[in-house]
């Protein structure tokens, strides 16, 4: 119980910019437990967000000005810890170099063009489609389940995918993992789909992502690193916010005017 705990909390910390001044131990037990606890932090981001864009409408805020104020939140309460990783490998792909000279475009600490654009498009796909689903009225648990199952997918990649290189923070954590915690991973989660059963169709989605970023990563790199963990929970988000833009666009609602 004690690793449990401490385990949530080293996640809290890793993942989230939240004042939290505990000493949590470093060892397999707690890095295991925090590894779970990543979809369940994702769902606590996702919670916050939920109840600011319920106060935001209450208090009739303008949708481009409410989506605005969601992605600023959203950025701020993880310290942008994951945008890092999606400009890092924007370098690395768009530089169209040999393996080896990808990799050290990767480690290097300056953003390049590539990272920029890429963070740019990243940034700007997300606000306007969170201004489009709170123009449409989606329901609100939508913005708790997409931080949830984007760090979901950060956890199954990082357990089911080989580290390229035997050193680094991602090879560190794969050391004490297995594809049981990919599984336990998603039991908070599992509540959810029982009050929402459309859940299990974004879990689906994001399952197909997975795979797809999975297969390219080994095909472009021989493997993973923490950057591309990262950009795939960015990825997995932005996926799954294009799949719920386009379920109560063209399924469940008509656009104003129609």
């Amino acid at each position: 119980m004690k690793n449990a705990l401490y385990g949530m909390l080293l996640a809290l910390q890793f993942l989230t910019r939240l004042p939290l001044p505990v000493a949590c131990p470093w060892t397999p037990a707690t890095r295991r437990w925090a590894i779970r606890a990543y979809p369940l932090v994702g769902l606590m981001v996702g919670a916050l967000l939920a109840c600011v864009a319920l106060l935001l409408g209450q208090w009739q805020t303008p949708s481009p000005i409410a989506a605005l104020v969601l992605l600023s939140l959203w950025v701020a309460i993880s310290g942008g810890l994951h945008l890092d990783g999606v400009m890092d490998l924007a370098d690395a792909l768009g530089s169209n170099q040999p393996l080896e000279r990808r990799w050290e475009i990767m480690k290097d600490p300056q953003i390049g063009s590539f990272g920029m654009l890429a963070l740019l498009f990243l940034l700007a796909w997300k606000g306007v489609l969170l201004w489009a689903l709170l123009q449409y009225h989606a329901p609100l648990w939508w913005l708790m389940v997409v931080p949830a199952l984007g760090r979901w997918a950060g956890v199954a990649l990082l357990v089911l995918t080989p580290c390229a290189h035997s050193r680094g923070l991602a090879w560190s954590w794969q050391q004490s993992l297995s594809c049981r915690d990919v599984g336990l991973a998603l039991v908070p989660l599992l509540p959810l789909v029982l009050v929402w059963p459309a859940m299990a169709l974004w879990l689906v989605a994001v399952a197909c992502w997975l795979a797809l970023t999975r297969a390219a990563l080994l095909r472009l790199f021989n493997g993973i690193n923490g950057d591309m963990v990262g950009a795939t929970i960015e990825g997995g988000e932005l996926w799954l916010l294009v799949l719920m833009w386009s379920w109560w666009q063209f399924v469940t609602v008509s656009p104003p005017g129609i």
